[in-house]
């Protein structure tokens, strides 16, 4: 049997040392400040180390307090995760989905009203958070992956694989022709990155097809996610190598323009990931076949794979 002190007694604890404070923390509580006080003074008695340090208008942890403040915190995350699971799993027309933000920006926003009507019946929870995975415990039913397929004990079908073209402003790409030619060195480049001191290597391939490899890209602007860099690319401020089905709008609407005639199958892709341990849900399924029947019509307005 476990020996451990009053669970009430922890709770109040995590409080008190989240909000430095036994005034808030009573507040949060809806209890006294005294009762707060004095079932944090047990804990600590009954450990046998102090765990916060008393000033006269905060409160601080004592390196003891912050270790079980983060152990706490954690287990009640744990907690509140496994009761949120049970308590939602007679929610079958709940469809939780993480996804890269920016194709949730670009790629699905604009079609949900169409899965709204393909699938009435199908609520969705959507979430952007890359650290939240299709873990035992987690509350998701499946995500949208970018790379290549390979994530162990997960199942992956391929979506779409990007295609990559250089973009600009209109007005940017008038200015860059010089007798009919057009001039990149006219151009502020953007670049997106794979970490703080890495870019992508979309431009170099780019360039590789389109016959001007000895183009010097290494100044520029940098961003660490690709919706930021087509937004700086629609505002104006330079040339960028982005997915084409991320920006089928802005090229509808004129308010991106191609700037040569040059397209280049990216190395990596966006996958369906589903988990293996159980079988797939009726409304995973559906939502996998309408994300594929979407994908088809891209495919279709670009030209047809490549």
């Amino acid at each position: 049997m476990r020996k451990l002190p009053a669970l009430s007694a922890m709770k109040v604890f995590e409080v008190a040392g989240q909000t430095r404070s036994f005034t808030r923390a009573a507040q949060t509580l809806n209890l006294t400040q005294s009762a707060v006080s004095r079932q944090v003074r047990n804990l600590e008695k009954q450990l046998g180390e102090n765990l916060l340090i008393r000033h006269h208008h905060d409160l601080e942890l004592t390196r003891a307090g912050a270790e079980l403040l983060a152990t706490l915190q954690l287990a009640f995350h744990n907690v509140e995760q496994t009761v949120r699971s049970i308590m939602e799993k007679n929610n079958r027309n709940r469809l939780r989905i993480n996804v890269p933000p920016t194709f949730a920006k670009r790629w699905l926003m604009p079609r949900l009203s169409r899965l709204r009507e393909a699938l009435p019946e199908i609520e969705i929870s959507l979430s952007t958070d890359l650290k939240d995975t299709l873990a035992e415990r987690s509350l998701l039913d499946c995500a949208i992956r970018f790379g290549d397929g390979e994530w162990p004990m997960l199942q992956s079908r391929i979506l779409m694989t990007e295609r990559h073209i250089a973009v600009c402003a209109p007005g940017l790409l008038d200015a860059a022709k010089r007798d009919g030619n057009i001039d990149l060195s006219c151009f502020t480049f953007l670049h997106v990155l794979a970490a703080a001191d890495q870019r992508y290597l979309t431009w170099q391939h780019w360039l590789d097809a389109a016959g001007l490899s000895d183009t010097d890209v290494r100044g520029g602007m940098e961003f660490d996610l690709l919706d930021l860099v087509i937004e700086a690319a629609c505002n104006g401020l330079g040339i960028a190598v982005v997915d084409r089905f991320m920006v089928s709008s802005q090229l509808q609407s004129g308010q991106l323009v191609p700037v040569l005639d040059v397209e280049v199958e990216g190395h990596e892709s966006y996958w369906l990931v589903t988990r293996t341990d159980q079988p797939e849900a009726a409304n995973v399924r559906q939502f996998r076949t309408w994300l594929l029947n979407e994908v088809a019509l891209d495919y279709g307005l670009c030209g047809g794979a490549k």
